[in-house]
């Protein structure tokens, strides 16, 4: 398994014999506000990078996080009339539903800030006794001069960053990169500390959450590329200022979803909320759609791509149902072209998770296992040589859209119901079904061996 490290600028390999327990932290959502399809993209590009890699046989601990104490939170909590925790509960629920809809296997650990104040307090003080941080008037800060590799992950200078402007200034700092560990508030919310009340920094949040549920070392951090400076930059700076050795073997980073020139942003008034997709297209077309584009690439959100993305699901789709559906016929079908293709998408995805590739394949072998299911060639034990179509399948983190017994059994009624009609010339009524069932996007397919019927997820 190659991924592509941004600190390094290479590809560095993941080996099964080595690398028998493969530890990721992913950055999560600060939940002030519901989950935009941005957060999505993300979220997706890892859960299939932890899928693929369980796959393989590697030991996976998946670690994302929560920021729940936070401006924004506080001043949403204000907006509402409600508390900073109220307003957390709400948002954390939200995106842990979102999650579920979009099939992201659960994380193994949800750290939230809030719980690791004694740690952070902790962490702090290790930076202050090696020189790496001073107490100031307003908080604690984190002396950048003191940690010579400063800017390694952005590979941006420390005069650029001054000139660029990308920094507040702040008499309390030392140095304008300076960035706060802990922030002196008398009003409430705050938390009790040697450094006085306040509230923790964000980067001091992740590093110690890191330290605390994986270790000093991990092998893969990632997040959208935004974190890339300041926040994973500042995470190394305090994280390996402590400990002396390196955060992360792999920092992997995931390419911004765009409108038009602009990234998707809550503070841009232009996101597309997941809730708000998944409503309309449905959560294994998103997948699609964040997967169409290399992960380290940005992905523009327009109809087009879209549209792109619900055709692609279409035939996984029906590829998938066609190796469920099979007839109980004697067939003997050289399946070598569509097992290639399948060889090859894995291939791609153990290739730095090159998505739209391994997708390509993936679809050419789906259309032709259509094109065998409308020639009744499909058997059970076709179906069984095509088995890796499963795997990657599950890889990819699809999922059939599900239907319950009640519905299931109504279904399969007005299907007998309709044939009666059809036996009996009835068409007019036979046809009045077909457009009923449709309302519950169900797909009826005739064919000499049977009626067979699909929940799908776009008509």
């Amino acid at each position: 398994m190659l991924l592509s490290d941004t600190l390094s600028r290479n590809y560095i390999k993941l080996d099964s014999e080595t690398d028998k327990e493969v530890k990721i932290y992913v950055c999560g959502v600060t939940v002030y506000d519901y989950s935009h399809v941005g957060h999505a993209r993300v979220f997706i590009v890892f859960d299939v990078l932890r899928r693929l890699l369980q796959k393989k046989g590697f030991k996976v601990t998946y670690v994302q996080n929560f920021t729940d104490i936070d401006d924004k939170i506080i001043n949403r909590a204000r907006e509402l009339g409600t508390s900073y925790k109220d307003v957390s509960e709400r948002f954390i629920k939200a995106y842990l539903e979102d999650s579920d809809a979009l099939n992201l296997l659960r994380a193994d650990l949800y750290p939230r800030a809030t719980e690791y104040i004694q740690d952070m307090e902790d962490f702090i003080k290790g930076l202050i006794n090696k020189g790496h941080a001073y107490i100031s008037s307003d908080g604690v800060y984190y002396d950048v001069n003191s940690f010579k590799d400063y800017g390694k992950l952005s590979k941006i200078k420390k005069e650029e960053l001054i000139a660029g402007a990308r920094v507040e200034a702040n008499e309390n700092k030392k140095y304008p990169l300076d960035f706060a560990l802990w922030k002196k508030y008398e009003e409430e919310p705050y938390f009790e500390t040697v450094f006085g009340k306040g509230r923790p920094g964000w980067h001091i949040e992740c590093s110690t959450m890191i330290r605390k549920n994986l270790g000093e070392t991990i092998n893969i951090h990632g997040g959208g590329e935004d974190l890339i400076f300041p926040h994973h930059e500042n995470e190394i700076a305090q994280s390996e200022g402590l400990s002396g050795k390196p955060l992360a073997k792999i920092w992997m980073h995931v390419g911004l979803v765009k409108f038009g020139k602009e990234k998707m942003s809550k503070s841009l008034h232009n996101v597309v909320y997941i809730k708000d997709f998944l409503k309309k297209y449905g959560p294994n077309t998103l997948r699609v759609f964040s997967l169409s584009s290399h992960y380290r690439a940005q992905l523009e959100f327009n109809e087009e791509k879209i549209k792109e993305a619900i055709e692609s699901w279409k035939s996984i789709e029906d590829a998938e149902y066609s190796l469920m559906q099979t007839f109980n016929i004697s067939s003997d079908v050289d399946v070598a072209d569509i097992i290639r293709e399948i060889d090859l998408a894995f291939k791609d995805l153990e290739n730095d998770l090159d998505t739209p590739s391994a997708l390509n394949h993936m679809l050419r072998a789906s259309k032709t296992i259509n094109k065998l299911w409308a020639s009744l060639k499909i058997s059970a034990e076709v179906s069984g040589k095509l088995k890796a179509f499963q795997d990657l399948f599950d890889v990819f983190g699809f999922k059939l859209t599900e239907t319950s017994s009640k519905d299931r059994e109504m279904i399969q009624e007005l299907i007998i119901k309709r044939n009666k009609l059809r036996q009996d010339k009835d068409f007019k009524n036979a046809d009045a079904i077909r457009k009923t069932l449709l309302d519950y996007k169900v797909k009826l397919i005739d064919t000499p061996l049977g009626t067979f019927w699909r929940k799908v997820e776009v008509l």
